[in-house]
């Protein structure tokens, strides 16, 4: 896209007040503008614009700076480099690459240090897909590039840009600098192009969402499903497992692309991420899960102002990739240290507080942030055609609410523009119980979105089954406050199953072993068929005792245990397995006497 050459504005600093920074004579200056600021060229984002004075939240520590040091204007907002080796890459909240950071300056980040995102010496095969003489709009394919074994990329023509092809490059190997083809009105296309984080990249028009975004995790893939392309919220107090269940969401989900965000996070928990995640073996492909994973990196003890830029870049790379056609799922880890980072530069400009400090438009922020998802038909000719090109974006968002309130002003906000909520609960994390989704206060609104998929592509009778789940989850509910007036002993034999039924329930499907390799991830088929033999063991229970059976005979069987332990079978081994069990739980239970 050609863009006017303008002359820089330089102005000098006359105020520093932590992160942020004043300067005049910057008449001229946009709103979001990046500026350099001081003698090392800290980066800065311009966040207020009083006449011919600007305030900027600089990315990097201000420490040692001084008044007078000049501060320039750049012409550009916040922008990332798209183009091929985002894959397998770290980069931090403002798109450095973290590896090339630490060969330059060692393990700790030194201020004013540059980096450009995209390897400019590493040349990619190119092999076009566009002749001289075609129209082509913005997200048309020029060409593709095998990036990684198992993610083709698509060279895409940058959004809002339409022309004729008057070159393209013959076949051959280019750097992403590269001129790969030229316009008739001369605009030169490089492998790679640049697309401001804070504005959504267009697409042709918005989907329904009938498809789900499956994790592997039960309690989510049954209970609380949400569609590819939809948002997810996953609250939870200190140590109630937020993290391990992004992890694992990203590690299993069927999305093809994962962006993971670690923002504000502790540093031991993303050394944790960086270490395990290229050793991990991706189960659908084989490879590497790196070879189809973004990470990008903001610790604790990162400059907060560089925490508000880490989840829009992080959306941006996403968007990216669902416009190149693929299936990607940002995993944001934690919306909250987002938010906090917004309350601290917003008192620093002096904005009215909303609620607990926060700015007023944290609701707004937040809603922007979560309406960049959805699935999408691309952008380009084929746009209008029979075979459209598709893409989605899945938004999963941690949320960190202080003390474990839920009515506190991020939860609710995300709450009410988010599909889904996954509320976490530290009762169930404290006893172990992974992952530690609370199936009282979660929801899904894509369940009857989802309905038509699960009845022509989920196993039989899984919509059934989920109902009868979610009913005796509830009357297990209902009836322990009954067991804590009068005890278990009170209730009939037929409570009680309910109640043991339920507990198996929670203990064999809800709960998952996130340590072994046969229950860390569970395939459709297998939940359907646990969630099926759970439930024809309680029916055989309760014809059973019609014929004055016991309930502790039942309970007192060895069956009830072999029942329990086929979660721990693998994917393949599950059908023949649940067959034999099923059959021997026929027959213990029929050879009970009522004496």
């Amino acid at each position: 896209m050609a863009v006017a050459v303008q002359e820089q504005t330089t102005g000098k600093l006359v105020r520093i007040s932590g992160p942020m920074i004043e300067a005049d004579e910057m008449l001229g200056v946009g709103m979001g503008e990046i500026v350099r600021v001081g003698k090392l060229g800290l980066m800065g984002e311009v966040i207020r614009i009083d006449g011919d004075k600007v305030y900027a939240q600089v990315f990097e520590s201000t420490e040692g700076m001084f008044l007078g040091e000049p501060v320039v204007a750049t012409g550009a907002p916040l922008c990332v480099e798209l183009g091929p080796g985002l894959l397998g890459a770290t980069f931090d909240g403002i798109q450095r690459p973290l590896e090339d950071l630490r060969q330059s300056s060692g393990d700790f980040i030194g201020r004013g240090i540059t980096a450009v995102a995209l390897d400019r010496e590493k040349k990619w095969p190119f092999a076009p897909r566009v002749t001289p003489g075609q129209a082509v709009l913005g997200g048309d394919i020029l060409g593709v590039t095998q990036e990684t074994r198992v993610i083709e990329h698509r060279i895409l023509v940058p959004p809002r840009m339409t022309g004729v092809i008057a070159w393209v490059a013959p076949e051959g190997e280019y750097t992403v600098t590269d001129v790969i083809a030229r316009l008739e009105d001369g605009t030169e296309l490089r492998m790679m192009h640049r697309s401001p984080v804070k504005q959504g990249r267009p697409f042709a028009k918005k989907l329904l969402l009938d498809t789900p975004f499956l994790t592997g995790q039960r309690v989510l893939d049954c209970l609380f499903p949400i569609a590819m392309g939809g948002s997810a919220i996953v609250p939870g107090g200190f140590g109630t497992g937020k993290t391990v269940v992004e992890q694992s969401i990203s590690k299993f989900c069927n999305a093809q692309v994962i962006v993971y965000v670690g923002c504000g996070e502790r540093g031991n928990e993303m050394t944790e991420v960086l270490s395990e995640f290229p050793h991990l073996e991706d189960p659908n492909t084989g490879e590497s899960l790196m070879s189809r994973t973004i990470l990008v990196v903001n610790t604790s003890n990162m400059p907060v102002a560089a925490r508000d830029a880490s989840v829009y870049t992080g959306m941006t790379l996403a968007e990216y990739y669902r416009d190149q056609g693929y299936d990607c799922a940002l995993m944001a880890d934690s919306t909250s240290r987002w938010a906090e980072a917004l309350r601290e530069i917003s008192s620093r400009l002096e904005e009215m507080p909303g609620e607990e400090g926060y700015p007023t438009y944290l609701s707004a922020r937040i809603a922007e942030f979560y309406e960049r998802t959805g699935r999408v038909v691309c952008c380009g000719v084929l746009a209008d055609s029979e075979t459209p090109r598709i893409g989605s974006l899945t938004a999963v968002g941690a949320v960190s609410p202080p003390g474990g309130d839920y009515s506190e002003p991020v939860t609710q906000t995300s709450q009410r523009v988010s599909g889904a909520v996954w509320a976490l609960d530290a009762a169930l994390a404290y006893r172990r119980h992974y992952p530690s989704v609370n199936w009282n206060r979660s929801y899904s609104l894509y369940f009857d979105a989802l309905k038509p998929w699960f009845e022509q592509h989920g196993p039989a009778n899984w919509i059934t089954l989920r109902q009868e789940a979610m009913t005796l989850l509830q009357r297990d509910a209902e009836m322990q406050e009954v067991v804590q007036l009068v005890g278990p002993d009170a209730l009939q034999d037929a409570e009680r199953l309910v109640l043991e039924i339920a507990r198996m329930l929670r203990e064999m499907f809800l709960q998952q072993n996130a340590f072994s390799k046969s229950d860390m991830f569970c395939g459709l088929e297998k939940m359907g068929g646990l969630l099926d033999i759970l439930l024809n063991f309680h029916e055989a229970c309760r014809e059973t005792l019609k014929r004055e059976v016991p309930l502790s005979r039942v309970l007192d069987l060895p069956i009830r245990e072999e029942i329990s332990r086929l979660r721990d079978m693998s994917n393949e081994e599950f059908p023949a397995k649940k067959a034999d069990v099923q059959e021997r739980m026929k027959q213990a239970l029929a050879g009970l006497q009522a004496h």
